[in-house]
């Protein structure tokens, strides 16, 4: 990955290709998940937080690359969407893979806010029109900061195969989620918003995949995920208010795992 491709590709990947140019003219890296981090149609409050959630490397970890075919499970505010989107516009192809509910509406709106950068997102309600996926078409599947909530829901099984089903033999299953320590209480999964490293792959090679491995680019040691409110005591929810801010705003973003799973090729 991070190969170099020349810039002319950068600019064509990317909406507003003229700006992103000249933005790279100054400086900015020609590798296509790099530039579409850098991209300036991206919300400045989501840019502040890269220090926590390290997108550059977390896609290349990942291995997407401009020319797949990409679904995001729950992109809720379009965190992710904001890169992904213009990453894969000019040759692949993005789906949103959205659980109905409060999100879904405000999801679409995000989009038809800028759809010069979002036309080509194909929105895809999750369980009820989960089919429009075609079964084997997908080269990775991408899910951040969203198993805790298939947990809490007892929703993984039937996710996960989901996941299984739509990707091709050797597709990737890409997991980013909070990380509670292996000797903690299982109980806490429920309520806590943290999981296990243990946990998601239980339910990942239940559901079929391999695991691949592991990295701890959005490793957080600050973080000893043993808060009262759980995970959103951290920031950006911060459930606590003003009660002791200055202090989980020193801590950070929680300490997340980062998992690639395979789907077996036989």
């Amino acid at each position: 990955m991070n190969r170099l491709v020349p810039l002319a590709l950068v600019a064509a990947l990317l909406p507003l290709g003229a700006a992103v140019a000249q933005h790279a003219g100054h400086g900015a890296p020609a590798d296509p998940i790099a530039a579409a981090v850098a991209a300036p149609t991206r919300t400045p409050a989501n840019v502040a937080r890269d220090s926590y959630r390290h997108p550059v490397e977390t896609l290349t970890f990942f291995g997407v690359t401009p020319g797949q075919t990409v679904v995001e499970y729950s992109p809720s505010g379009g965190w992710y969407t904001e890169i992904l989107a213009p990453l894969l516009a000019q040759s692949g192809t993005f789906y949103a893979l959205q659980p109905t509910g409060g999100y879904l509406p405000r999801y679409k709106e995000f989009l038809a806010a800028k759809p010069d950068v979002y036309g080509k997102v194909k929105v895809v309600a999750y369980p009820e029109e989960a089919a429009q996926i075609p079964a084997g078409s997908v080269d990775t599947v991408l899910t951040f900061r969203n198993v805790h909530n298939m947990v809490m829901g007892g929703k993984e099984g039937e996710t996960f195969k989901a996941f299984f089903t739509m990707l091709k033999p050797g597709g990737t299953l890409g997991v980013v989620d909070h990380r509670l320590p292996e000797s903690r209480d299982t109980a806490l999964e429920k309520t806590s918003g943290y999981l296990k490293v243990s946990t998601i792959k239980r339910i990942a090679q239940e559901a079929g995949f391999e695991f691949v491995g592991a990295s701890e680019v959005n490793a957080n040691p600050k973080d000893t995920a043993d808060w009262e409110k759980g995970v959103w005591t951290l920031p950006p929810v911060l459930r606590n208010g003003e009660v002791d801010k200055a202090k989980y705003l020193a801590i950070g973003e929680s300490d997340r795992m980062t998992l690639k799973f395979r789907k077996p090729i036989t």
